[in-house]
């Protein structure tokens, strides 16, 4: 079970949104590289990035800064936003990516995702934004007219490496992960999903560990870490097997 701790970038800083709303960004680092160190020193193992701007514009933004990220840290990185083609990807896996997230040319072009997976095996996630239970795209801006569970099953037998489901009603807001929907996705295809959105605390962490959660891949935290609502090292001693009862406080 991983903890992924997220680094969301918005005009090359480290922020936050609430709600997927751009307006609402907070500032927590304007030097990515050194959040991307912090974390790995802290004990991860994995980081989350999430190129904001390149999510809105449809192509890569913060490249920059990703580059930095990725020569600051030995951890794997997984990045989404704004990669839309097999040329994008391919560059993104060539200068370090362990992992492509694509997002809304999983809505426009399935194929593409397909193509991608084949190219690249092991190498390609699936993020899946929902807003009332449909789909998003364009960094959330636009709804779709379908639903979380129809859209993964498309790339079943795919390849797909992980499927990123966000709650967006929940993303950035601390009011804890849509558990039944997450778990639902779960078990509703053969693909390994990874929670995101919401996730507050350490009763978060826990419920991870409960059996019906353990089929996850993990879940992303970013403003519950960033705000020191969570302690690192008591996450993931929990999520390595301590007993909980051990790191409540």
């Amino acid at each position: 079970m991983i903890l992924f701790p997220a680094i969301d970038l918005k005009d090359g800083q480290c922020v936050r949104l609430k709600l997927g709303d751009m307006s609402t960004a907070t500032i927590y680092n304007d030097d990515p590289a050194a959040q991307a160190r912090a974390f790995e020193e802290q004990g991860f193992e994995w980081l989350h990035v999430v190129d904001l701007n390149g999510a809105f514009q449809g192509q890569s933004v913060n490249g920059a800064a990703v580059g930095a990220i990725l020569k600051a840290t030995n951890n794997p990185v997984q990045l989404g936003g704004g990669i839309r083609t097999l040329a994008q990807i391919e560059d993104w896996l060539d200068r370090g990516l362990a992992r492509v997230i694509l997002g809304t040319v999983a809505v426009r072009d399935p194929d593409l995702v397909k193509q991608a997976c084949k190219a690249f095996p092991g190498k390609i996630a699936v993020g899946i934004d929902a807003k009332g239970g449909k789909v998003a795209v364009e960094g959330w801006a636009e709804a779709s007219s379908l639903g979380v569970v129809e859209l993964a099953k498309k790339f079943e037998g795919a390849g797909v490496a992980a499927i990123i489901y966000t709650d967006i009603d929940r993303d950035g807001v601390l009011t804890g992960i849509n558990w039944d929907a997450t778990i639902g996705l779960a078990d509703a295809v053969s693909i390994p999903v990874i929670a995101s959105g919401g996730l507050a605390s350490i009763a978060d962490i826990v419920r991870m560990t409960m059996p019906d959660a353990r089929k996850l891949e993990g879940a992303i935290s970013g403003r519950a870490l960033y705000d020191g609502r969570i302690d690192p090292a008591k996450a993931l001693a929990i999520l390595r097997g301590r007993p909980a009862a051990e790191t409540r406080s």
